[in-house]
């Protein structure tokens, strides 16, 4: 690449990015095939094939690429993994709504019929949000592209289905499950969100069977007690104890029910009556099993009611809600409405308020199963980042629930189970499986696939993720092969918090259950994107700028720094447009270094200035310094830390000490040995801020010298400190801070760049040769000295302890001199008060650290000579 082409005078994101990444792939520096290296690999969390890039996409797959781009240029084998997810719910949801517009309905289409659709839209759109991606600057190993549907995944999916219930761990059964009536299917309980419900507290009457009197009940939801099969009470009740082996009436349709004791219910909420629905409330199921209960259902499918409430049957629960009210009260049976806050379901996919519903389905056992998953993140094997979460999720795990694995849908990896002709089933891995164990179990040879029924209902999404990390490299059903011997155990997850259940702790099982391993070594947590008003970013709310647009405007590199600076590990996101502007700006602060540095004449012939030989040696320790804190912070997943220690070392460092020191004077040139150990310099920082921002570095990279083709920022090394001397770097800090002294004083005595000062300090420690050149070159001097004793009638300022004089021959005005001084001896004393109080109290300096006590009586010892010498400058300018 030919490093003499001219570079544009500002940066145009739009001219780079599309250029580099198709480079990028020609060349083949994403993929990975297992070589002698250490490899380093990470799978995406597969994005929904329904799915477009959202703000918390773009945080999650910036987090990865740059990890995956640090690890490649510290020269392992990075391997990132691209993918979909089917989606069972939301997929099925937009073709359903899709047919709907063309006047189809999905109960007039076969199963095969409605798939054969759902395919064509998952070929239309399925890879829109992966092409998207690659506009991120996403480097994924393309080639590994996969779909949770694809015919190995599908094949892994069920071989460990088959294989679960053949280990006695998944069984069909009647159970309470969470009833989405939109989309007709069961959700998990972590795909159900509460939220807080301005809603009624109804106080009805059931009147007692055979005598007069009644009982009050209070509830939230009228329209269930069509399906109550009895009242329960606590039996250390005294306002109850009558009711002993009596019934009560159900209001309007006057069945009668018992009234049960037990000490679940709690006599201080509502009436202390409680109304006793099996069929539509967890713990009423429980109460009903344990009193042997009759279940009456009153629920379809699509929560309208059936023909066993009596009443309203067809109505849609919502409407009964309200009619039922009407009429209760008609009929006397209301006593009272109060206004109620409390907690309802909502399903994650439709936002429909969930139903609790007894349904017989597919479930699988995870106490058991759960338990070397536990361990592993408890002891550490796998590490959460940021660590709080270890708490969460051993909660979580400690009190886990069976998994309820079926959904009414036909979308996505139907159950492997076959219905036998007169009751029970096999399951199988296919039908030709099926048939033979159908044939063993009926002990009839001539029976015939068409005499099996297989189950009609598909697998949760999550039980095809909770393999990803093993069925993307065959590992289920080859587990000897190359790929997951060699990637497996990945190294990093990078995920939400919000599945850490539904899918980072599955996989974790899977992991243990089918590798014996962990899948991941590391799992970093990201927060949440919100709005400036903490609202999560979503469409439906439309707080979220579409990410497209975002990198149009202010380019790739400039959306990612953006997002970074601002987003640690597990602590939410608050986007806000201006941060992008500033990523935009920072990259243009890189092209404009870049172009006056590539701008400057070089004369071998001129020798190196002493300034500029420090200037390159304090540089090349900071820079140094700033390598060793990137790899702490990334040991430590301090990703956004270690972005905002670059941003700063080229802004502040770099750009507004380094290039001052070693410019040359105006039309004159530079010197080749500074020119080259800028362009080193130059390269490096290039490279550390390479994974962060990819087009932009490249971009310079193959500008700042003649490349051959074939080569890349991308496939080049990572910086590494040679070592870091302190206390040359704290000596630059008096540097600067003289500098800006100066400058401040030339600035209040409006003296012109032009006029040259002399300066002297009052000092028991000079500065060497180069940094006193600096002195001299930045504040404009044209002498610097040093001195024992005060110079009377000059302006003078602290650095630290010493003191910097600068005679100014009458332009100094006395009265706001001593103005200034007295100003600064107030808060110095001020300072030096509340030092003596910590170090007066003998608690503090016999129980603090050593060093902190130290650091006090240091602070003591700077105050008090400050204040000497601003007491003897007060008494000069008398």
């Amino acid at each position: 690449m030919d490093s003499t082409r001219e570079l544009s005078a500002k940066y145009n994101p739009a001219e780079v990015e599309d250029k580099w990444y198709k480079y990028w792939m020609e060349k083949g520096f994403f993929r990975s095939t297992p070589d002698e290296r250490e490899p380093y690999c990470i799978v995406i969390p597969p994005p929904n094939v329904t799915g477009v890039l959202h703000m918390g996409h773009m945080l999650n797959n910036t987090l990865q690429d740059v990890l995956v781009r640090r690890a490649r240029m510290k020269g392992k084998n990075a391997c990132w993994v691209p993918g979909t997810d089917h989606a069972s719910i939301a997929t099925e949801a937009k073709v359903v709504a899709k047919l709907k517009a063309e006047g189809i309905e999905k109960s007039q289409l076969t199963r095969e019929e409605f798939l054969k659709h759902a395919w064509e839209w998952k070929e239309k759109h399925g890879g829109i949000i992966l092409e998207q991606l690659k506009k991120l600057g996403a480097s994924c190993d393309w080639e590994r592209t996969c779909f949770t549907m694809d015919p190995t995944l599908s094949d892994s999916v069920i071989h460990v289905f088959v294989d679960l219930y053949r280990k006695g761990y998944i069984y069909r059964g009647v159970r309470m499950v969470n009833w989405d009536p939109q989309a007709k299917t069961a959700v998990s309980d972590e795909e159900v969100i509460y939220r807080e419900v301005h809603g009624k507290l109804y106080h009805l009457k059931y009147r007692i069977d055979g005598e007069d009197g009644h009982v009050t009940i209070a509830t939230t939801r009228p329209e269930t007690i069509l399906g109550d099969t009895a009242v329960c009470v606590n039996p250390n009740d005294p306002r109850y104890a009558n009711l002993k082996g009596k019934r009560l009436l159900v209001p309007l349709i006057n069945r009668s029910v018992p009234v049960i004791f037990d000490e679940y219910v709690d006599m201080e909420f509502g009436t202390g009556a409680l109304k006793v629905t099996p069929a539509h409330d967890i713990n009423d199921y429980m109460l009903g099993e344990k009193y042997n209960l009759e279940v009456i259902d009153i629920f379809n499918d699509d929560g309208t009611l059936n023909q066993l409430a009596q009443l309203y049957v067809g109505m849609d629960r919502f409407e009964v809600r309200k009619q039922i009210v009407v009429d209760l009260e008609n009929a006397g049976h209301l006593a009272k409405v109060e206004d109620y806050v409390n907690k309802v379901g909502f399903s994650e996919r439709t936002d429909a308020v969930i139903e609790p519903k007894l349904s017989m389905q597919w479930f699988l056992k995870m106490k058991d199963i759960s338990k070397p998953a536990l361990d592993a993140v408890v002891k550490g094997d796998i590490k959460l980042h940021p660590p709080k979460f270890v708490n969460t999720y051993r909660h979580w795990m400690e009190n886990v629930k069976d998994w309820c694995l079926s959904r009414q849908l036909w979308w996505g990896h139907r159950i492997p189970a076959w219905y036998l002709p007169h009751g029970g089933y096999v399951v199988a891995h296919n039908e030709d499986e099926a048939i033979e164990l159908a044939r063993k179990e009926t002990g009839n040879p001539n029976l015939q696939p068409s005499d099996l029924r297989q189950d009609e209902d598909v697998l949760d999404t999550w039980f095809s993720s909770w393999l990803w990390p093993i069925s993307v490299f065959n590992g289920i059903l080859d587990p000897e092969n190359r790929d997951i011997k060699y990637y497996y155990p990945t190294h990093d997850l990078i995920t939400a918090p919000e599945i850490l259940f539904f899918w980072v702790a599955r996989m974790i099982i899977a992991g243990y259950e089918y590798m014996g391993d962990k899948p991941f070594r590391n799992v970093y947590l990201t927060g949440i994107v919100r709005d400036h008003l903490r609202r999560k970013m979503s469409k439906q709310l439309g707080n979220s700028p579409d990410p497209l647009h975002l990198i149009a405007k202010y380019g790739a590199d400039g959306v990612r720094v953006g997002m970074l600076l601002c987003s640690p590990a597990g602590n939410d996101l608050l986007f806000d447009e201006s941060l992008t502007e500033q990523g935009r700006n920072f990259c243009n602060k890189v092209w404009n270094a870049f172009r006056l540095v590539k701008g400057w004449q070089v004369d071998a012939n001129v020798q190196q200035p002493e300034s500029a030989r420090a200037a390159v040696e304090w540089f090349n320790n900071v820079l140094n310094k700033a390598i060793e804190q990137c790899d702490d912070d990334f040991d430590k997943y301090r990703i956004s830390e270690a972005l905002m220690i670059l941003y700063k070392l080229f802004w502040d460092e770099f750009s507004s000490w380094y290039l001052e020191a070693i410019k040359p004077a105006y039309g004159q040139p530079i010197d080749a040995v500074t020119y080259s150990a800028t362009l080193e310099i130059f390269e490096k920082m290039l490279a550390l801020l390479h994974p962060f921002m990819p087009f932009i570095t490249e971009e310079l990279w193959q500008h700042l010298r003649n490349r051959a083709d074939g080569e890349s920022i991308m496939v080049s090394q990572m910086p590494k400190s040679t070592g870091v001397d302190e206390e040359l770097i704290k000596t630059f800090e008096r540097v600067k801070e003289t500098i800006a002294g100066i400058r401040n004083i030339r600035q209040e005595k409006n003296i012109a760049p032009k006029n040259l000062l002399t300066a002297s300090i009052r000092t028991t420690s000079r500065l060497n040769k180069g940094f006193e050149e600096i002195v001299m070159k930045l504040a404009g001097l044209e002498q610097l000295n040093y001195t024992d004793g005060k110079i009377d009638g000059a302006a003078s300022f602290m650095v630290g302890v010493d003191e910097v004089y600068l005679p100014l021959q009458g332009l100094i005005d006395v009265d706001e001199e001593r103005q200034k001084i007295l100003a600064e001896l107030e808060y110095t004393r001020g300072f030096l008060d509340n030092v003596m109080k910590k170090l007066s109290n003998d608690r503090f300096v016999n129980n603090a650290p050593t060093n902190v006590v130290e650091l006090e009586r240091k602070k003591q010892s700077d105050a008090e000579t400050k204040i000497k010498a601003l007491e003897e400058r007060l008494k000069e300018l008398k």
